[in-house]
């Protein structure tokens, strides 16, 4: 078991063993969850697919379908 303190902005460290065990690197997302009985679920937010949807996109540029970048990678990676 790991503690830790609370800062007066309400901040905690996360202990480097509970870091760790859940993979967490600097810049990831945490989900903080409270269970019926009243516990706090702390886990690693993982992204669905469909949040990274326009997060490629570029000003200006046109937008390229999906099948168009699997030919286009059909074709840049052709055997010969």
């Amino acid at each position: 078991m790991s503690d830790a303190r609370l800062t007066t902005k309400g901040q905690v460290t996360i202990p480097r063993d509970i870091r760790e065990r859940l993979h967490l690197k600097f810049g990831d997302r945490l989900r903080f969850r409270i269970t019926d009985s009243g516990q706090v679920v702390l886990e690693a937010a993982k992204h669905h697919v469909a949040e990274l949807y326009g997060s490629f996109q570029r000003k200006g540029k046109k937008v390229m379908p999906v099948e168009a970048m699997d030919e286009a990678l059909r074709r840049r990676f052709k055997k010969p």
